[in-house]
């Protein structure tokens, strides 16, 4: 391949047959998708939109992209592709950590997965080669012990583990795969797909081995450009400058509770009022926190390690209490206990269960217990937290009530014969966002490809001012264009494969010298969003294949009709509506539905 930035070398590994043979990208797929995230879904589109997920034939990809393992700024994170069991539609979901870099150092830009082992397997990646090993000893166990197991077998230096718990052995459709003990590739049910297949876990052993920019001359003031924005100390939206780095993603707890659009009590408020602050990463900061650690080339460090000292979870250390779970496994289900949060998520990350999807299904199960719609299977009380540990160990485990609640909140809420109280999209549960006091969000559920999601387009970042191009939180209009660019954006970066956080300070400009300066082709900011909107254009046409098609677009009712009663949004809905024809005429759809004109002028057929 003429492209440089890559090792140009992918595993495709059928579990059926035990065996692995290596081939390179194909030049056109690497130039028109990138990496990571747009070359997985090229991958998994060609596999065939009809597969059933959890089938031999649905194709389970690890995937890094031209950046990965570089001195690139936040070039750590590593994209799991494939159809999802949970929603249907293709999904991608990435991880931190140093698994992407460790993988790309052993000379892989891709992992591919196909059909179904006759006993559980590992694989296990180092120079250059991938080996299928018997798994039996640790099938069964936890992510943890997993972890211990293999740190154990093949030593902790330069070794990343990325596996799956008992949830994805037992087929819950919201398992995930967990790197390391704490960094979840947690959405859209992959690491149930890695249960199917009898994979339990990749292991990949490599020293650093940072690949090198082909232009190196214009390598050097690209790199440079983007560190500087984000190290930037007198720009206030730099990820570098404040929150981020001092309190991690839950610095926005207290912001979006004060601004009515924090989603409470499985959102039927759009606040948790005082209780939020025992939450809020403040908190976690003056009374938990003990360290700081980091992924690969990163200087923001966002992640918070915490220890609980005393009462019910003392001893506990784990990392680390972000904001998405804190929100879903704190407001979301009206428990204010710190502590217990971090409880809470660890048992996720054992289990190798969605934290999200974990706290929207226990808010529904909440809401459908106060209404007394369980039809006698059992009952969790707002806020009872020795109850959602419980709960969760039935769900891990798939046990009495957890065996329906594993299912996800969409499909346990028609279990117990009513959909409308379950907070979902396209079969996956809401993240910490309540569209009624974030118009943009709202969009952005709506009319993402993976179901539910704040990262395909980040509208927070424009509507909370965290970026310069700033949007009023409440406005519906102009909230269509502006999802349509942040889409197109992430998606390019998501195929990097950056973290997000970068595009708090770097835009298609810091992306397009990086990237041309790695692979050695002329790169422009036009050519970055083309490429973007090519990526989320063939996950959408790979969706209406699936059958997603005219309506699939929508929120749950309460977001649209029960106006929230939260200071700052009070009285507001999300006029879904309105946003959605301006969204299609930007994105050139027809309900959305992808065009034949659309595909032809993208390049996608």
């Amino acid at each position: 391949m003429a492209l440089g930035g890559y090792a140009n070398r992918i595993a495709h590994v059928d579990l059926t047959k035990g065996t692995v043979s290596y081939e390179p990208i194909p030049e056109d797929w690497a130039r028109k998708y990138i990496g990571a995230r747009g070359l997985g879904v090229k991958y998994v589109f060609e596999n065939g939109p009809q597969v059933d997920p959890l089938s031999p034939d649905n194709i389970l990809c690890f995937m890094n992209g031209p950046l990965t393992g570089s001195e690139a700024n936040m070039s750590g994170r590593m994209a799991i592709v494939t159809k999802s069991p949970l929603t249907g539609t293709v999904t991608d979901s990435h991880h931190g950590g140093w698994s992407a870099a460790r993988l790309r150092w052993a000379g892989f830009d891709g992992l591919i997965f196909k059909g179904k082992a006759q006993k559980p397997v590992y694989a296990y990646v180092h120079d250059g080669k991938l080996e299928l090993l018997d798994a039996s000893d640790v099938w069964g166990k936890g992510v943890h012990d997993t972890v211990k197991y293999f740190k154990e077998k093949y030593g902790e230096k330069d070794l990343t583990v990325i596996a799956i718990g008992q949830a994805g052995e037992k087929l819950a459709l919201f398992a995930n795969w967990m790197n390391e003990n704490d960094r979840s590739s947690g959405r859209g049910g992959t690491g149930c797909v890695g249960g199917s297949k009898l994979l339990k876990a990749v292991v990949v052993k490599a020293a650093k081995k940072m690949p090198k920019a082909v232009d190196r001359e214009a390598w050097k003031p690209a790199h440079k450009r983007a560190l500087a924005t984000i190290m930037d100390e007198k720009n206030v939206t730099s990820p570098r400058k404040g929150g981020l780095s001092v309190y991690g993603t839950n610095v926005l707890m207290n912001i979006d509770n004060n601004i009515g659009a924090l989603p409470t009590r499985n959102a039927q408020l759009a606040w948790f009022g005082e209780k939020a602050e025992r939450v809020s990463g403040e908190w976690v900061k003056e009374h938990i926190l003990v360290e700081d650690p980091t992924c690969h080339a990163c200087p923001v460090a966002c992640k918070k390690e915490v220890e609980i000292k005393d009462g019910p979870f003392a001893g506990l250390r784990m990392e680390s209490l972000e904001y998405e779970p804190a929100w879903s496994l704190g407001a979301m289900c009206e428990n204010d206990y710190a502590p217990a949060i971090a409880k809470l998520i660890d048992l996720c990350n054992d289990y190798g269960l969605d934290a999200i999807e974990m706290g929207d299904v226990l808010a529904m199960y909440m809401e459908a217990t106060e209404k007394g719609y369980t039809n006698g299977a059992g009952g969790l009380k707002w806020g009872d937290y020795m109850g959602m540990v419980e709960t969760v160990h039935k769900i891990g485990m798939r046990e009495g009530i957890g065996d329906i609640l594993a299912l996800g909140t969409e499909r346990a809420a028609r279990q117990f014969g009513h959909p409308e109280i379950a907070m979902t999209v396209k079969g996956q549960g809401i993240p910490a966002y309540d569209p009624r006091g974030l118009k943009g969000m709202g969009l952005g559920y709506a009319t993402s490809n993976r179901g539910a999601c704040h990262l395909r387009g980040y509208s927070p970042a424009s509507e909370l001012g965290l970026i310069p191009l700033k949007t009023d939180p409440l406005a519906w209009k102009g909230k269509g264009e502006l999802l349509k660019l942040l889409q197109d954006l992430h998606a390019f970066s998501d195929s990097l494969d950056l973290c997000k956080f970068s595009a708090f300070a770097e835009g298609a400009d810091e992306y397009a010298a990086q990237y041309s300066a790695m692979v050695g082709i002329p790169f422009t900011a036009a050519d970055v969003l083309k490429t973007g909107e090519r990526i989320y254009n063939l996950e959408r046409y790979y969706n209406n294949l699936a059958g997603f098609r005219e309506g699939s677009d929508t929120l749950p009712e309460r977001f649209l009709k029960e106006p929230s009663t939260a200071p700052g949004s009070t009285g507001h809905v999300c006029e879904l509506d309105l946003m959605l024809e301006e969204y299609y005429r930007a994105r050139g759809w027809v309900n959305g539905v992808v065009p034949e004109s659309k595909l032809k002028e993208l390049e996608i057929i």
